[in-house]
Parts: structure tokens; C-alpha cells; sequence
């Protein structure tokens, strides 16, 4: 019997509206179609960070609702549920629904980057956010701190999102981002795995070390290591190569393209095969692709056959 440790388990990025219109599928079609050829996961919430197309999004909590209702195994990973987008009740209360619909698949991905939120200081909202996060879905009765509220209101006495289901919901997996040093000591600190997207796999055993020593040092088992990519997988001329795809994507994120040469995953099955291997010997042990262009359904095949040949 396959050891399933022995190989990264690979997902793929949900695709976008766009793309959804162009090939005439919706959210719980692709879900099904990743799940009938063998993936393991679907994310949604971050191809606008992978492909850098930009492009609106339907809110993460309807997007994966319908994923968990056409599915039976696959993970589901959100990358646009982050607390620190809203208010704290309201996003416990997305949440711990969701969590609800999707049982133990739930993943919830977080924006590990230092913003500044709602006025406070940078980081301040997430950190608040994973603190309290698991006290509101166990149903206690929380202070949420100035900021943490509504609009308007300077607090929110609420620890309700678990109640109104009518009971204790288990909180979800959360997978941190970013390459920071603040995100590092935020993935060890409040979170169950580190999740960047578009580095290398010598960037993720640098950082794979890093989180090592630091949650022996915090007493804490060291973090999961999932790792979001861009690709562009098989033939045909609409698909770029790597270089191309490096350079739209580093424009779109305003940084140089030598820090993403990298990063992108193209060509076919066995191509696609020896760039996984390469994530999971640094470390990853999730990889989830996003394609920029090109058919997605023949993309997620493409994709399938190199997870195959992984063992």
C-alpha cells in the first residue's frame, strides 16, 4: 500500500470568475472534477495572489460552501476567510458555519503580511484575531478589545458563533502566509502551518529550519509547511513559459522578477512531477497550484497525472 507521507499531497487553486465563464464551469463542478481525478485539496481566496490577474472575487464562505456540498474528501482551503478582514464576531460566526458545512476538511488560510488594520498598529488585528479566534468557536463569552467590534462599537461582549449553531465548534487548521520575520514568529506562535505562495523550494528550506528551531524552542510541534504556486501545465501556444509567467506575475505583485524565476510550475505531467518532488524535499508537504491562463479542467488532468507519478 502507498505511503500518502511519502508524497506531497497536491491541490489546486479554485478558478476564477473569468475562467468560470470562458469554459462553463462553476465552483462545485471544478470541486468534483478535482476530487474524480485524485487531488486532495482545492483552495480558494488566493489566485488573485498566485496568478496576479486581479480579478473580483465571490466571497470565500458561499465559494466554499458550495465546494463542501459537491464534495466528500477533498480539503478545502480558504484564503480569503483571514479574521482580519472584518469584524471578529462576524468572521467567528463565517467561520464556525462553514466549519459546520465542511467538517474536519476545513483549512482557514490567513495573510501572514504586517498591514496596518483598521488604525491600529501593523499586525496588531491578526494577532488579536488567532488569540481569540478558538475561544469564540469554542462558544465562550468573549471581550473583544477596542477595534474588534463593529463599525461604531468599541467592543463586542459576543463569544456567540459556536451558540447559535448550538454547539461547540472544533476550530479549523490555520495555515499562516507570508516570508516576513513577523509571519515566521506568527506561524509559531498562533498557527498549525505555514502557507507562503511563490518561493522557491530553497526558500522553503530556509524557512522550514527556521520554524523548526523556533517551535522547539516554544515547546510546539513544528508546523505543517504548505506552499501555493502558479503554473501553467501541458501545451499550446495561449499557456506561457516559465520566464514569461515569472515576469507578469512579479509585475502584477511589484517585485523583480528574479525573485519568482523560480516559482512557476510548467510543462507537462513528469515536468510538473519533478517540481513537486523538489517542494517536498525542502519540506512542503501541500502543494497547491493556480493556473494564470489556458483550460482549466485539462490543467487539474495535467496536474493529477503528476501527482500520480509522485507514488
Amino acid at each position: 500500500m502507498t505511503n500518502p507521507l511519502a508524497r506531497p499531497r497536491v491541490g489546486v487553486v479554485l478558478p476564477s470568475l473569468t475562467a468560470q465563464r470562458e469554459q462553463k464551469i462553476d465552483f462545485a463542478d471544478a470541486a468534483r472534477h478535482a476530487e474524480d481525478v485524485g487531488l486532495d485539496l482545492v483552495a480558494y481566496g488566493g489566485h488573485r495572489h498566485l496568478a496576479g490577474d486581479g480579478q473580483p472575487a465571490v466571497e470565500a464562505a458561499v465559494a466554499l460552501a458550495a465546494v463542501a456540498a459537491a464534495t466528500e474528501r477533498l480539503r478545502i482551503c480558504s484564503g480569503a476567510l483571514a479574521p482580519a478582514d472584518r469584524p471578529l464576531a462576524r468572521a467567528a460566526r463565517q467561520i464556525a458555519s462553514l466549519a459546520h458545512v465542511a467538517g474536519d476538511r476545513l483549512v482557514l488560510g490567513v495573510d501572514g503580511y504586517d498591514e496596518p488594520a483598521r488604525g491600529g498598529e501593523p499586525g496588531a488585528w491578526l494577532d488579536t484575531a488567532l488569540a481569540l479566534l478558538p475561544r469564540l468557536l469554542a462558544g465562550e463569552r468573549v471581550h473583544l478589545p477596542d477595534g474588534a467590534g463593529e463599525v461604531g462599537e468599541a467592543t463586542w461582549e459576543l463569544g456567540q458563533a459556536a451558540w447559535e449553531l448550538g454547539h461547540a465548534v472544533p476550530g479549523p487548521p490555520v495555515w499562516v502566509g507570508g516570508t516576513s520575520p513577523a509571519a515566521i514568529r506568527r506561524v509559531v506562535r498562533s498557527a498549525d502551518g505555514w502557507f507562503p505562495s511563490l518561493v522557491s523550494p530553497d526558500e522553503v528550506a530556509a524557512g522550514v529550519v527556521r520554524l523548526a528551531e523556533r517551535a522547539v524552542w516554544r515547546g510546539r510541534p513544528a508546523p505543517t509547511v504548505a506552499v501555493g504556486v502558479v503554473g501553467a501545465l501541458g501545451g499550446g501556444p495561449e499557456l506561457p513559459g516559465r520566464g514569461a509567467l515569472a515576469t507578469r506575475v512579479a509585475a502584477a505583485r511589484g517585485v523583480a522578477v528574479d525573485a519568482l524565476a523560480a516559482a512557476p510550475v510548467v510543462g507537462g505531467a513528469r515536468e510538473a512531477a519533478e517540481r513537486l518532488y523538489a517542494y517536498w524535499g525542502a519540506g512542503a508537504r501541500h502543494v497547491v497550484v493556480g493556473f494564470a491562463d489556458g483550460d482549466w479542467r485539462a490543467q487539474v488532468d495535467v496536474l493529477a497525472e503528476a501527482r500520480a507519478l509522485l507514488g
